[in-house]
Formats: C-alpha cells, structure tokens, sequence
C-alpha cells in the first residue's frame, strides 16, 4: 500500500508540473491574476456602497491594469535579482503582479456626505462583474482546448 501511495502522489506531482507547464505558455495567468483583481475590486466597491451614508468616508478603488500592463511590455528590460535582499528592477514578471487598494485622491463630495457617488460605483461593480465573466469563460475556453487537444478531438 505504501508504495501505490507514493506512485499516485508521484503521478499528481508530475501531472501538476505539466499542467503548469503548459498553462505558462498561454495568457492563463495573466486572466487569474485579472480575476482576483476584478473579485478584489468588486469587494472594494460593496464596501464603498455599503458606505455611501458614512459622513466622512473616503472611497477606496483598486489598481492593477497599469502593472499588469507594464508586466507584458516587452520593450522595458527585466532585471534579475540574485540575493532575496536585492531590489526587484525593471518589468516584473506577471507572478509578482498584484491588484492594490489604494484611497485615490477626490476632494469633492457627490453625496454630500463623503467622495462616494453611488452611481458611478454602481457602474464600476457591473464593469468588474462583466470583466469577471468575460476571464471565467476565457480560462474555461483554455482548458477545454487543451483538454481536446490531449484527447486528440478537434476544438469547438
């Protein structure tokens, strides 16, 4: 029994080396990390709505294209660090690409009562909601291709 358990660990193991292999070479983990970014934004925007009456409040929003883009440039150089305690340079790789919440600045008060303007909020959670939906069947698409091709089908 012992020695089954450590072939089928070992067949995962490899499975799962595969598999990454292959998803690296499509724009896969570019549309994950969009994901997590529009399920971050979209957490950000119900926490703005939900204080749309606080006196006070300053919105928060979320920032990723701008890194994401500047990740896939391929005219900016990548720098190579060979000490964790160097700093990182040039493009990073799109692994070290993370969506951040940040307090942009807005002085004006649309509701009276803070900087949050629940229509323009509003318009944001259904951009990130179509975005969301839009990556879903991007990844599902992959896979299905993939999964045709190691089954000798052709793609639909």
């Amino acid at each position: 029994m012992p020695g089954q358990w450590s072939a089928v660990c070992e067949r995962e193991s490899i499975m799962n080396m595969l598999g990454k292999v292959v998803m690296d070479k499509t724009n896969v983990p570019a549309v994950m990390k969009s994901l997590d970014a529009n399920m971050l934004r979209a957490r950000v925007i119900s926490n703005n709505i939900a204080n749309v009456n606080t006196p006070g409040y300053a919105r928060l929003d979320v920032s990723f294209e701008n890194h994401l883009q500047a990740a896939l440039d391929k005219t900016r150089l990548r720098g190579t660090t060979t000490n964790e305690k160097h700093f990182e340079m040039g493009r990073k790789d799109i692994s070290g690409v993370d969506a951040q919440v940040e307090r942009p600045y807005d002085p004006t008060l649309p509701s009276g009562v803070n900087n949050v303007d629940i229509d323009v909020e509003m318009a944001k959670l259904a951009e990130a909601q179509i975005l969301y939906n839009y990556g879903v069947k991007f990844v599902k698409g992959s896979y299905d291709k993939i999964n045709s091709a190691i089954q000798g089908k052709s793609v639909q």
